[in-house]
């Protein structure tokens, strides 16, 4: 038996090319035998089950009534006791490792001699099907007295050790699969994450929006101001874009005549990668015809509490030690005043002297574009002073026009259009607006942007003129928001790092 059975001893690296040599060595012994990967085993229980319906019994309930069980699972620990009997523990997929595990007893008078031989060689990681009924130890630990025990799935990797688990972050990222196998924290967050996800189409069905796909593949970037990526088909001979947001064509739906459409997507940024950016993203974006931004912040505050109850169980959450609670109404300030809020000092003429934020905005390294104007340097202002520091959930609003080329202008406000960004612990949630659906406002606010990007800004947005032909159609009033889905599972999760909440964010190539 090699030391990777003996519970208390670790593995360590230069352990590995030895140990898969025994393991492969079993293999094809056991290749000899048969198939050491069959497909004819169909498990009919789950571990977290078992302990639920039958974990409260007493020894004496299950020895006069037994329970037969068939089951599947990953075996993650062995203790042999001579020849004749031995204990296991295997790991399924149904609960936490606590909830997701059971115990196994095998001996040679209830399974056999090829039994005891086979679980003998087995290694820790190997999956097994077991056959057999429940009973309880002496310490009262729910167990599974084998009758019948095959290999299903042979582990020519060894896991890492129990007592240092998978302790290297980039390698939890690199190699998911193990991470998953090890760390119950990980399987928690990406359940937690499906539960919110579940959560929010659920609510948004409730509400009467329908789910709808919309092309990753663009002719031309749009919806949001950002750097795509550019691919090229072959077939069509033509330039493509992978998508950076699915607004437009969205939108395209409203004009068509739904009024309520939703989509979870993925969404591609060919910018930069830190704990709070990957390359590829999920985002929910959602359009409601004959509403307006007030509407829309209302309902994505109802949205993202809903979503925070449903996979954490309270809408007060904890992050970095710090609480964040959602369930109070999420605050509404302007640009300016959420400067004067969080970064007091500047005076009111400070604030609208375009010469005065220039000269401050370079204080932080930050060299405004020749085009920008008051709004933008406010808002540069903003991102730079106060951002960071708006912990509670927080609606900013009033954005300017400037910067906001899909949104409708207000109507009482020269230069300003009903957008709003959600920020909470000091990052973006989410981005809406009332839409703009003036075709002849719109197509001058794309040439704005035709202007800025060959002022050098690469972000800014192409002409679009599907879209203005569409809106040329007539859409009604409506309003419409993009939700960050990782950033918010960051938060639901507790998870520092936006590859947490990934399972398979992107990396730099493995040497």
């Amino acid at each position: 038996m090699t030391t990777e059975n003996q519970e208390q001893a670790p593995i360590v690296a230069a352990d590995d090319n030895k140990i898969m040599a025994e393991r492969r060595a079993k293999l094809a012994a056991l290749r000899q035998q048969g198939n050491p990967f069959p497909n004819d085993f169909v498990p009919q229980d789950k571990a977290a089950n078992l302990t639920e319906e039958h974990g409260g019994k007493s020894r004496e309930e299950l020895e006069a009534s037994p329970v037969a069980v068939v089951l599947a699972g990953r075996m993650m620990l062995k203790r042999e006791a001579g020849k004749k009997a031995a204990f296991a523990t295997l790991q399924d997929s149904s609960g936490p490792m606590a909830d997701g595990r059971i115990q196994i007893y095998v001996t040679l008078d209830n399974a056999g001699l090829d039994a005891m031989e086979a679980l003998h060689h087995y290694d820790l990681g190997d999956i097994l099907g077991v056959e057999g009924t429940l009973f309880k130890t002496k310490t009262d630990e729910l167990t599974v007295k084998v009758t019948k025990l095959r290999l299903i799935a042979k582990s020519l990797r060894p896991l890492p050790d129990k007592f240092h688990g998978l302790a290297d972050q980039e390698t939890k990222y690199r190699q998911r699969y193990v991470d998953l196998i090890m760390n119950e924290e990980t399987r928690r967050t990406f359940k937690a994450r499906t539960a919110a996800m579940s959560s929010m189409r659920r609510f948004m069905e409730k509400h009467g929006f329908m789910e709808v796909e919309t092309p990753m593949l663009h002719p031309i970037p749009g919806g949001a101001a950002a750097k795509p990526f550019i691919t090229h088909h072959n077939a069509l001979d033509m330039e493509m874009y992978l998508r950076i947001a699915p607004e437009l064509y969205l939108k395209r739906l409203v004009v068509g005549g739904f009024d309520r459409v939703f989509e979870i997507n993925r969404n591609f940024r060919n910018e930069g990668v830190s704990v709070r950016h990957n390359p590829e993203f999920t985002m929910m974006e959602f359009y409601a015809a004959y509403t307006d931004y007030k509407w829309i912040m209302d309902f994505t505050e109802q949205v993202i509490r809903q979503a925070a109850v449903d996979a954490h169980g309270s809408a007060v959450l904890s992050y970095g030690g710090r609480e964040l609670d959602l369930s109070k109404p999420f605050q509404r300030l302007t640009i300016v005043e959420a400067i004067d809020k969080y970064a007091p000092g500047y005076t009111p003429e400070q604030l609208n002297s375009m010469d005065f934020l220039k000269e401050e905005l370079l204080k932080f390294g930050v060299k405004p574009f020749a085009t920008s104007g008051l709004g933008a340097l406010q808002l540069a202002l903003f991102e730079e002073t106060a951002e960071a520091l708006l912990w509670e959930p927080t609606f900013i609003i009033d954005y300017p026009v400037e910067v906001s080329p899909l949104a409708r202008a207000s109507d009482s406000r020269e230069g300003i259009t009903e957008r709003f960004e959600l920020f909470m612990v000091g990052r973006e949630i989410a981005n809406g607006f009332s839409e703009l659906n003036d075709p002849e406002d719109q197509a001058a606010r794309f040439l704005s942007q035709v202007a800025a990007k060959d002022a050098g800004d690469e972000e800014a947005m192409y002409f679009d003129a599907d879209y203005i032909r569409a809106l040329e159609y007539g859409m009604p009033p409506a309003g419409g928001c993009g939700i960050g889905i990782d950033r918010l599972m960051m938060l639901i999760t507790d998870s520092p790092n936006i590859r947490d909440v990934l399972l398979f964010p992107h990396l730099r190539k493995e040497d």
